[in-house]
């Protein structure tokens, strides 16, 4: 599966974890701790994975500066906003982010599994959320060791998606785009 995206990674991955979650007799208590067993197992490697990746942030402590223009918020007739920070506040932001959507995600997982009884998905978001912090820009570059370029070149674009067409374009980073933007006198403070 190297050749393919991870969109239609996650697709084949969830197609199949239904069927085979179909098999699993989750009536029998000792079967159903086992998934949540699972479940929990697979957020606490996630939570794992995030704090070393924060504490190389930490450690490393990148001050080289980083210029990109943010796109504005979609629907707005406004110009991009130009951001100035440096590598590690860019990371730490990133890290951050991170966390919070896993956070989000165990929480409506909580909801579903706990409040609504449903079962099924505790086999699917045990993977997919793992295979997504491993596949993810700052794990490719802090826990993998990959270099800072290409795709992983900072700032990251954003993983197109099956919403993708309805965001704003990606922030904008090339010298062209940042030249216009501190012309033009939009933001340019420096984020600490």
């Amino acid at each position: 599966m190297a050749g393919l995206s991870p969109q239609i990674t996650n697709i084949i991955i969830i197609l199949g974890m239904m069927q085979v979650s179909k098999r699993i007799p989750f009536e029998d208590p000792d079967v159903l701790n086992m998934v949540r067993a699972l479940y929990i197992a697979s957020n606490v490697i996630i939570a794992g994975i995030y704090i070393y990746v924060q504490a190389q942030i930490n450690k490393k402590k990148d001050l080289t500066t980083l210029k990109y223009v943010e796109p504005a918020p979609m629907g707005s007739s406004e110009e991009g906003k130009l951001v100035t920070t440096t590598v590690h506040a860019y990371d730490s932001q990133q890290i951050k982010n991170s966390f919070r959507s896993q956070i989000m995600g165990v929480a409506m997982m909580g909801f579903m599994h706990l409040y609504m009884k449903y079962t099924n998905p505790l086999v699917i978001q045990s993977i997919i959320p793992l295979k997504s912090a491993l596949e993810s820009n700052l794990v490719k570059i802090h826990l993998f060791g990959h270099p800072a370029s290409g795709d992983l070149k900072r700032p990251f674009k954003a993983a197109a998606g099956l919403m993708g067409g309805l965001q704003s374009g990606p922030a904008q980073s090339d010298k062209k785009a940042v030249e216009a933007a501190e012309r033009a006198g939009r933001g340019g403070v420096k984020d600490e």
